[in-house]
């Protein structure tokens, strides 16, 4: 590739069990865009992500984030690595017993030494660039959705980091809501300069915010590309995703109906 890329995975392997979740997926992730990954229930989208952060052992390959494979890291390196990345989940994960303030600083008290003064400022600066500084003082139980959200964005991005990882950001939030944290992300990129991993199914944010687009199907990568080339793909799987297609289940009704019976169980115990 002849632009700068910020994460690499390589013939990546993923399996739950005799379950494989991902199967040989190729991917890179330009360094300093937003990347966003999108693909039906069940495609594998939680499971890269779990692998990009180091949550999930993959059964093979390689994933190199800034030239680190953290696949071979050792703990202590994986450790030291995470410092470079945020990582805003689903649900906010908010501590329930601190307010929004003291759940920013979490990060930089646990992995920094500043002082106390200089914590302050850091943390009401990021709360300042989601929108949320006259909410520091609330509890996580007196925040909306969006605040939470935005909340829980200002915590991710405590320490500046080089890589953002979010899952499902739009996920439970109105339209106008959501359509506010896209125009937050996209300011991110702009303003820290971060390479921003998305993994979403909202197909309004998707196309509002993303400059690559990596389509997962079936455990594999079926297509990526910018959005344009993604809109402009005749890819049966593509377009039924684009176009939001019911896909279409072919089923045996005789052996259906054996199998709701317990007759087909039985028959497989023989």
């Amino acid at each position: 590739m002849t632009q700068e890329t910020a994460i690499e995975i390589r013939d990546l392997v993923v399996e739950y069990g005799n379950r494989r979740i991902l199967n040989s997926i190729d991917l890179d992730i330009p360094l300093g865009q937003i990347s966003v990954i999108m693909g039906g229930s069940g495609a594998g989208k939680s499971t890269l992500l779990r692998s990009m952060l180091g949550l999930k052992k993959p059964t093979s390959g390689a994933i190199r984030m800034l030239g680190t494979d953290i696949c071979t890291a050792s703990p202590g390196q994986l450790q030291e690595f995470r410092k470079q990345m945020g990582v805003a989940f689903q649900g906010g994960a908010l501590f329930t017993s601190m307010t929004v303030g003291e759940n920013i600083q979490l990060p930089l008290r646990q992995h920094t030494r500043l002082d106390e003064n200089t914590i302050q400022i850091m943390t009401r600066i990021k709360l300042d660039m989601v929108n949320m500084l006259p909410h520091e003082h609330l509890m996580p139980s007196e925040l909306s959705g969006g605040m939470t959200k935005r909340a829980a964005l200002a915590r991710a991005i405590i320490m500046d980091p080089k890589l953002l990882f979010f899952d499902e950001p739009s996920a439970g939030l109105d339209p106008i809501t959501s359509a506010e944290l896209d125009e937050l992300i996209i300011k991110l990129k702009q303003s820290m300069n971060m390479t921003i991993v998305v993994v979403t199914h909202e197909l309004e944010s998707v196309f509002k915010i993303a400059d690559r687009i990596a389509i997962l199907g079936d455990g594999g990568l079926i297509l990526a590309g910018t959005p344009e080339e993604i809109r402009a793909s005749d890819d049966p799987r593509v377009v039924g995703l684009l176009n939001r297609t019911p896909r279409q289940v072919n089923v045996d009704v005789d052996q259906h109906l054996r199998r709701l019976s317990g007759l087909q169980e039985a028959s497989d115990k023989k």
